[in-house]
């Protein structure tokens, strides 16, 4: 098809070189470029456009000088064309960078939220243990008010001693043990008050892409 309509145009007896190359590019090959759409705004037009300048090309009797030029214009609207197409694929490549960026910050959330239970978990054993000394403290006092009242002095101040000691180490376990659970819970908060951020930052990212994808059909029927 296009070699007859460059014989009908005279351009098999022009010296031009690119003239010639261009007569071996197969149709498919012109046809494909031809079919590219760009998702800009306007590219559906050019499409329309070069479509219609081929059209005429073919079949205008002008001389082979004038069908060159028109020619040469045709390659530089498919040149626009492929870069549009070029620029949206670019888009696209990025959009999926991000989608990737979006798991992987997911599945980070979802790591913190295990962690934060398997935390949880720790801070309600520790909150156990701390009962169970409490009850034993208490169990130790009411055992020393017995033993104070034994008539064996010497024997009972041994063992209000020993006694003493051992509330004296609970007491120190406990001290430890509340502060680490108050460190625990300081750190809870933190991380959930860092979960809260990241899914208002995904929930304004999903909001702003919603915008644009609204935005981007208005502008392309525009």
């Amino acid at each position: 098809m296009l070699a007859s309509c460059l014989l009908a145009q005279g351009f098999m007896d022009s010296p031009d070189l690119s003239i010639l190359s261009f007569v071996r590019v197969p149709d498919e090959v012109i046809r494909k470029r031809l079919l590219i759409d760009g998702d800009g705004a306007g590219d559906d037009r050019k499409i329309n456009v070069l479509l219609k300048s081929f059209t005429k090309w073919c079949n205008s009797p002008g001389t082979p000088e004038e069908g060159f030029m028109q020619y040469q214009r045709m390659l530089g609207t498919l040149a626009q064309c492929e870069f549009s197409m070029g620029k949206t694929l670019m888009v696209y490549d990025m959009n999926l960078r991000e989608m990737e960026n979006y798991e992987k910050i997911y599945s980070n959330i979802e790591q913190n939220i295990m962690s934060a239970h398997e935390k949880i978990a720790e801070c309600k054993k520790e909150i156990q243990r701390a009962k169970r000394i409490r009850k034993n403290r208490q169990e130790y006092d009411a055992l020393a008010k017995v033993i104070q009242q034994h008539p064996d002095r010497h024997e009972t101040l041994k063992q209000l001693e020993a006694l003493d000691k051992e509330l004296q180490q609970l007491s120190h376990i406990k001290e430890n043990v509340d502060a680490k659970l108050e460190l625990r819970k300081k750190q809870f908060h933190v991380l959930l008050s860092t979960i809260q951020e990241l899914q208002q930052t995904l929930e304004n990212d999903e909001k702003s892409d919603d915008d644009n994808n609204q935005e981007s059909p208005a502008e392309n029927g525009e």
